[in-house]
């Protein structure tokens, strides 16, 4: 190979070697998301000073619209789903949700995704169409159980905003809170009172992309946060070992700055597998 072609196939290797780098632009760099959910979510929860949503903010240059709220559960969202609609119309690009770790605490049965009948349909193939009987499934609207809040919430969320991108995230990982003895919340490792593990309502999440046609981000998975374990107490609120003596303070619920800086990360990256916009 002459010096010359040495030197153009140096140059075109350093150009394909820096290609990705220019042209990959995050597809949610500066758009405007709206936040629901929970005290995770809440702004006023003292567990963090940065939570995740403001970390893309920094990152990103993300315009939040922050509408959780702390002990808030599923049947919640269609309030918050109104808010926003009542303060920003269609000017917003894309909703994140984060919500149902107070569904399992709070014991909300899991209920069912369809309620069915049988009906009367007009059905030809091949032949004259005529009317048939067969049984018929529609989304069950129950604002007792926990699929059907999820059902309502995004019933609601597809009318409202039927051009914008929709995003679940399913609750993370819990270990012990003990606010004080009338909010004494045990971990993950127990049932609820109905008898159900967290991870009925996780996997409830995550059906709820197929049913709804919404894309599921699992950070429960993804995260990487585990508070079961004494090592990941560093990234949440406040271990056992600083509260009190009757353990009351102790908060394994609630990820600190350091948790959230995990979270925000991991959210940031899934993200660029999404448009933000269409």
């Amino acid at each position: 190979m002459t010096k010359k072609l040495l030197t153009l196939a140096l140059l075109l290797a350093t150009a394909v070697e820096a290609l990705p780098q220019q042209l990959i632009a995050h597809p949610w760099q500066g758009k405007r998301v709206a936040y629901f959910g929970d005290s995770i979510t809440d702004p006023r929860n003292k567990a963090s000073k940065k939570k995740y949503w403001s970390l893309l903010q920094d990152w990103l240059q993300i315009e939040p619209y922050v509408y959780g709220v702390s002990g808030r559960m599923w049947n919640d969202i269609p309030r918050q789903t109104d808010q926003l609609k009542q303060q920003h119309g269609q000017a917003v690009d894309a909703i994140i949700i984060f919500c149902g770790t107070n569904d399992y605490n709070n014991g909300v049965p899991i209920g069912q995704w369809w309620d069915e009948r049988k009906a009367e349909v007009e059905y030809g193939h091949g032949q004259e169409k005529k009317m048939v009987t067969r049984r018929q499934r529609t989304p069950s609207m129950n604002p007792t159980t926990y699929r059907g809040r999820i059902n309502i919430a995004l019933d609601s969320l597809k009318r409202t905003f039927p051009t914008k991108q929709i995003v679940l995230l399913t609750p993370i990982h819990r270990s012990d809170f003990h606010a004080n003895a009338k909010n004494w919340q045990c971990d993950e490792s127990y049932t609820n009172q109905c008898g159900l593990y967290i991870d009925d309502y996780i996997n409830a999440v995550k059906e709820a992309g197929n049913i709804w046609s919404v894309p599921v981000i699992d950070w429960n998975a993804s995260c990487g946060l585990f508070p079961l374990v004494g090592e990941h107490e560093q990234y949440y609120n406040c271990p056992p070992a600083k509260a009190q003596s009757d353990g009351t303070g102790t908060d394994l619920l609630h990820p600190n700055d350091t948790g959230h800086v995990r979270m925000a990360r991991t959210l940031m990256y899934q993200l660029l597998t999404l448009p933000c916009t269409f």
